[in-house]
Protein backbone atom coordinates (compact mmCIF):
# COMPACT_ATOMS: atom_id res chain seq x y z
CA UNK A 1 0.00 0.00 0.00
CA UNK A 2 1.21 3.24 -1.02
CA UNK A 3 2.35 5.51 1.92
CA UNK A 4 0.60 8.99 1.58
CA UNK A 5 1.60 10.28 5.13
CA UNK A 6 3.23 13.68 4.88
CA UNK A 7 7.30 14.12 4.42
CA UNK A 8 8.50 16.30 7.16
CA UNK A 9 9.43 19.62 5.59
CA UNK A 10 13.10 19.97 4.40
CA UNK A 11 15.10 22.47 6.33
CA UNK A 12 17.95 24.90 4.87
CA UNK A 13 20.29 26.36 6.21
CA UNK A 14 19.87 30.77 6.50
CA UNK A 15 22.88 33.39 7.21
CA UNK A 16 20.36 36.46 8.83
CA UNK A 17 22.33 39.52 9.14
CA UNK A 18 21.59 41.07 12.52
CA UNK A 19 20.44 44.36 10.89
CA UNK A 20 17.76 42.13 9.26
CA UNK A 21 14.50 41.79 10.61
CA UNK A 22 12.26 39.21 10.37
CA UNK A 23 8.52 39.03 11.18
CA UNK A 24 7.18 35.75 12.16
CA UNK A 25 3.90 34.46 13.44
CA UNK A 26 4.01 32.55 17.32
CA UNK A 27 2.97 29.68 15.34
CA UNK A 28 6.05 29.40 12.95
CA UNK A 29 8.16 30.38 15.86
CA UNK A 30 7.19 26.87 17.39
CA UNK A 31 8.11 25.71 13.89
CA UNK A 32 11.44 27.20 13.54
CA UNK A 33 12.18 26.02 17.14
CA UNK A 34 11.83 22.44 16.61
CA UNK A 35 13.90 22.44 13.57
CA UNK A 36 16.66 25.06 14.95
CA UNK A 37 17.16 23.28 18.62
CA UNK A 38 20.99 24.78 18.68
CA UNK A 39 19.75 27.75 18.68
CA UNK A 40 17.97 29.89 21.11
CA UNK A 41 15.16 32.15 19.02
CA UNK A 42 12.80 34.87 20.25
CA UNK A 43 10.15 37.09 19.05
CA UNK A 44 9.84 40.93 19.97
CA UNK A 45 6.71 42.41 20.77
CA UNK A 46 6.22 43.67 17.61
CA UNK A 47 6.91 39.98 15.66
CA UNK A 48 10.45 40.43 15.04
CA UNK A 49 12.60 37.33 14.67
CA UNK A 50 15.45 37.35 17.14
CA UNK A 51 18.13 34.91 16.95
CA UNK A 52 20.89 34.13 19.45
CA UNK A 53 23.54 31.84 18.55
CA UNK A 54 25.11 29.08 21.00
CA UNK A 55 27.22 30.71 23.80
CA UNK A 56 30.59 30.68 24.19
CA UNK A 57 32.31 28.13 26.99
CA UNK A 58 33.15 30.79 29.18
CA UNK A 59 29.17 32.21 29.56
CA UNK A 60 28.31 28.76 29.25
CA UNK A 61 30.32 27.73 32.38
CA UNK A 62 28.98 30.97 34.29
CA UNK A 63 25.16 30.14 32.82
CA UNK A 64 25.58 26.71 34.56
CA UNK A 65 26.27 28.02 37.90
CA UNK A 66 24.08 30.18 37.68
CA UNK A 67 21.55 27.79 37.62
CA UNK A 68 23.04 25.83 40.12
CA UNK A 69 23.08 27.82 42.64
CA UNK A 70 19.53 28.74 41.70
CA UNK A 71 18.57 25.10 41.77
CA UNK A 72 19.88 24.22 45.11
CA UNK A 73 17.97 26.99 46.42
CA UNK A 74 15.00 25.89 45.11
CA UNK A 75 15.33 22.37 46.35
CA UNK A 76 16.37 23.42 49.92
CA UNK A 77 13.43 25.56 49.99
CA UNK A 78 11.14 22.69 49.05
CA UNK A 79 10.54 23.20 45.75
CA UNK A 80 8.48 26.29 45.88
CA UNK A 81 6.81 27.65 42.48
CA UNK A 82 9.18 26.39 39.05
CA UNK A 83 12.70 27.17 37.84
CA UNK A 84 13.64 27.25 34.42
CA UNK A 85 17.23 27.32 32.56
CA UNK A 86 18.05 29.48 29.35
CA UNK A 87 16.54 27.20 27.00
CA UNK A 88 13.02 27.84 28.21
CA UNK A 89 10.73 30.43 26.21
CA UNK A 90 8.31 32.26 28.12
CA UNK A 91 5.28 34.30 25.98
CA UNK A 92 5.08 37.68 27.62
CA UNK A 93 1.46 39.58 27.81
CA UNK A 94 2.95 41.75 25.06
CA UNK A 95 2.95 38.65 23.03
CA UNK A 96 6.53 38.85 22.84
CA UNK A 97 8.40 34.84 23.58
CA UNK A 98 11.47 35.66 25.30
CA UNK A 99 14.30 33.22 27.16
CA UNK A 100 16.35 34.24 30.23
CA UNK A 101 19.43 32.58 31.12
CA UNK A 102 17.72 31.61 34.70
CA UNK A 103 14.39 32.07 35.78
CA UNK A 104 11.74 31.61 38.64
CA UNK A 105 8.00 31.36 38.37
CA UNK A 106 5.86 31.66 41.80
CA UNK A 107 3.38 28.67 42.42
CA UNK A 108 0.72 31.19 42.65
CA UNK A 109 1.79 32.53 39.13
CA UNK A 110 2.23 29.40 37.53
CA UNK A 111 -1.60 28.05 38.83
CA UNK A 112 -3.13 31.32 37.07
CA UNK A 113 -1.97 29.26 33.54
CA UNK A 114 -5.00 27.19 31.77
CA UNK A 115 -3.09 24.16 30.89
CA UNK A 116 0.23 24.62 30.71
CA UNK A 117 1.12 21.24 29.52
CA UNK A 118 -0.71 22.12 25.95
CA UNK A 119 2.06 25.27 25.60
CA UNK A 120 5.10 25.26 23.85
CA UNK A 121 6.22 28.59 25.79
CA UNK A 122 4.19 29.06 28.61
CA UNK A 123 1.60 32.06 28.33
CA UNK A 124 3.59 33.89 31.89
CA UNK A 125 6.24 36.67 32.69
CA UNK A 126 8.37 34.64 35.16
CA UNK A 127 8.20 36.65 38.67
CA UNK A 128 12.60 36.59 38.58
CA UNK A 129 14.31 36.42 35.65
CA UNK A 130 18.40 36.40 35.31
CA UNK A 131 20.20 38.04 32.49
CA UNK A 132 23.98 37.10 31.98
CA UNK A 133 26.06 39.21 29.16
CA UNK A 134 28.06 37.59 26.58
CA UNK A 135 31.16 38.99 24.72
CA UNK A 136 28.79 38.75 21.30
CA UNK A 137 25.74 40.64 23.62
CA UNK A 138 24.84 44.09 23.05
CA UNK A 139 24.28 45.97 26.78
CA UNK A 140 21.90 48.26 25.03
CA UNK A 141 19.42 45.46 23.74
CA UNK A 142 20.35 43.46 26.92
CA UNK A 143 19.03 46.10 29.04
CA UNK A 144 15.77 46.92 27.16
CA UNK A 145 15.26 42.99 27.53
CA UNK A 146 15.45 43.60 31.12
CA UNK A 147 13.43 46.32 31.13
CA UNK A 148 10.83 44.49 28.71
CA UNK A 149 10.56 41.85 31.49
CA UNK A 150 9.59 44.80 34.30
CA UNK A 151 7.09 45.88 32.23
CA UNK A 152 5.41 42.55 31.57
CA UNK A 153 5.47 41.24 35.47
CA UNK A 154 8.84 40.17 36.49
CA UNK A 155 9.11 41.41 40.09
CA UNK A 156 13.05 40.98 40.35
CA UNK A 157 15.42 41.18 37.37
CA UNK A 158 19.37 41.00 37.41
CA UNK A 159 21.69 41.75 34.05
CA UNK A 160 25.00 40.01 35.23
CA UNK A 161 27.95 41.87 32.60
CA UNK A 162 31.14 39.90 33.44
CA UNK A 163 32.82 42.76 31.29
CA UNK A 164 32.09 45.21 33.14
CA UNK A 165 31.94 43.50 36.10
CA UNK A 166 28.26 44.47 37.12
CA UNK A 167 25.15 43.80 38.18
CA UNK A 168 22.12 45.68 36.89
CA UNK A 169 18.91 45.28 39.25
CA UNK A 170 15.76 45.70 37.98
CA UNK A 171 12.36 45.83 40.07
CA UNK A 172 8.69 47.14 39.05
CA UNK A 173 8.51 51.25 39.75
CA UNK A 174 11.80 52.02 40.90
CA UNK A 175 15.44 53.00 39.17
CA UNK A 176 17.68 50.58 38.01
CA UNK A 177 20.33 49.85 40.55
CA UNK A 178 23.95 49.08 39.60
CA UNK A 179 26.45 47.55 41.88
CA UNK A 180 29.91 47.47 40.85
CA UNK A 181 31.37 43.81 41.44
CA UNK A 182 29.56 42.73 44.43
CA UNK A 183 30.17 39.41 45.98
CA UNK A 184 27.00 37.92 46.18
CA UNK A 185 22.95 39.36 45.67
CA UNK A 186 20.31 39.16 47.63
CA UNK A 187 16.59 37.60 45.77
CA UNK A 188 15.20 39.91 48.24
CA UNK A 189 11.59 39.33 49.15
CA UNK A 190 11.03 37.33 45.95
CA UNK A 191 13.36 34.50 46.65
CA UNK A 192 13.53 34.67 50.14
CA UNK A 193 16.81 32.89 51.50
CA UNK A 194 18.38 32.59 47.99
CA UNK A 195 21.86 34.37 47.71
CA UNK A 196 23.74 34.35 44.41
CA UNK A 197 28.05 33.89 44.87
CA UNK A 198 29.46 35.99 42.05
CA UNK A 199 32.90 35.04 42.88
CA UNK A 200 33.55 32.40 39.86
CA UNK A 201 31.14 34.81 37.63
CA UNK A 202 34.09 37.42 37.58
CA UNK A 203 36.84 35.14 37.70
Amino acid sequence: MLDVRKKPPETLSLNLPMALRLQVTLEQLKVLAAHNRNLRLELSAKGELLVNPPTGWETGERNMDISLQLGIWWRGAGKPGKVFDSSTGFTMPSGAVLSPDASWVSADRWAKLTDPRSQTFATVCPDFVVELRSASDSLRVLQAKMGEYIENGARLGWAIDPQRQTVEIYRPDREVETRQKPASISGESVLLGFTLDLADIWG
